[in-house]
């Protein structure tokens, strides 16, 4: 790792865009509310934080980004756009996961809470050494971190993790998703 990277990161994984920029030790963030169209937000609003540091893309040692849990589009979105920058600059993209950006910098043991769907949340406790696995459970979020907070947490773990030998991001999601296939068979193509 540089001693002092330059590395930008972002969520769409809630309803809003959130981006930080760490340069050395200093980090610019930047979060937009937003319920949808993050797709059309997230490139623009990347470029303008770095032309406000007179930075371009090239001047990034890596890109974070927060895999989930949380919306499926929305996680899709930053993976999508991580692992196209990643692979368009040569930079490598470090995924993190909501539970350690809640943790980050936090006592243990630390009991990690994320919004989910209808009043419940997804729960991870952390334990010197130990985490549990994550659940889904029928009950709400408490607040923690504000999405400033988290998004600069983000940043810093994936700069902690830039000279580490990683797999690219993945999203991560605790249960299943609302929509399913259909199963009524295929329709038949007629020759």
């Amino acid at each position: 790792m540089p001693p002092n990277p330059t590395l930008i990161a972002f969520d769409t994984s809630a309803a809003h865009c959130a981006a930080a920029l760490l340069l050395d030790d200093r980090v610019v963030t930047r979060v937009d509310e937003m319920a949808k169209g993050q797709a059309e937000h997230l490139m623009p609003m990347l470029e303008e934080m770095l032309a406000a540091e007179n930075l371009t893309w090239q001047h990034l040692d890596g890109i974070g980004v927060a895999v989930g849990p949380g919306n499926f589009t929305g996680i899709r979105i930053s993976l999508s756009a991580a692992r196209g920058l990643a692979l368009g600059l040569g930079k490598p993209a470090i995924g993190v996961n909501g539970f350690d950006a809640r943790v980050f910098g936090e006592a243990l043991p630390f009991t990690a809470t994320i919004p989910a769907p209808r009043d419940q949340s997804y729960v991870q406790e952390f334990r010197a050494g130990e985490a549990t696995k994550p659940v889904h459970v029928a009950s709400p979020a408490l607040p923690q971190k504000s999405a400033a907070e988290l998004i600069c947490a983000v940043a810093r773990i994936a700069a902690s993790r830039l000279s580490d030998k990683l797999e690219r991001p993945a999203p991560l999601y605790i249960r299943s998703a609302d929509a399913a296939p259909p199963r009524d068979p295929a329709p038949v193509l007629l020759p």
